[in-house]
């Protein structure tokens, strides 16, 4: 089995719902586990300011599945909430998945790079998977909470839970 972290986001149409329905499809999923989900933050948007604030939270899945096909599931569940790729970086979404880590393999592909590109420069990444892997070392070496201890928050804060506690492992 894997291990795989989520990195989960949304600033539109009700964000925080984007969250807990992207959760529940991850939870119900026959093709994987949801063991773990962190709290939820309220960011600061990267790129353009003039957009909504965004929720994040981080989930960690257990799965057989090979990395490129959880990749599918996620971008497919990000489709089924409404989500629209668009050329513009950083703008507005609905939802947000990213493979973040899968198991401590590092992967350099056209359509997956893992660890994910960002993840150590993003408070609204490394703060949420702290909270769920306080012992984490990255594929590359690097300690989690070292990462963290360097990291501004930048206004990040916790705004709630995933309460559905029946569906993790």
């Amino acid at each position: 089995m894997n291990t795989v972290y989520i990195g989960l986001g949304a600033n539109l149409n009700a964000p925080e719902a984007q969250l807990r329905n992207a959760l529940d499809a991850l939870s119900t999923s026959p093709v994987c586990s949801l063991a773990q989900v962190s709290s939820f933050y309220a960011s600061k948007p990267m790129g353009p300011q003039d957009q909504p604030d965004y929720v994040n939270a981080v989930a960690k899945l257990i799965t057989a599945l090979p990395a490129i096909e959880v990749l599918d599931l996620l971008q497919q569940i990000e489709h089924q909430h409404g989500r629209v790729r668009k050329a513009e970086r950083w703008g507005p979404r609905t939802l947000d998945l990213d493979i973040l880590l899968y198991n401590d393999t590092q992967i350099a592909t056209q359509r997956l790079t893992v660890p994910h590109y960002g993840l150590c420069e993003r408070e609204f990444v490394v703060f949420p998977l702290l909270e769920i892997a306080p012992e984490l070392t990255l594929p590359t070496g690097q300690v989690l909470a070292d990462i963290a201890a360097s990291l501004p928050r930048n206004g990040l804060t916790a705004i709630s839970h995933y309460h559905d506690a029946a569906s993790l492992v």
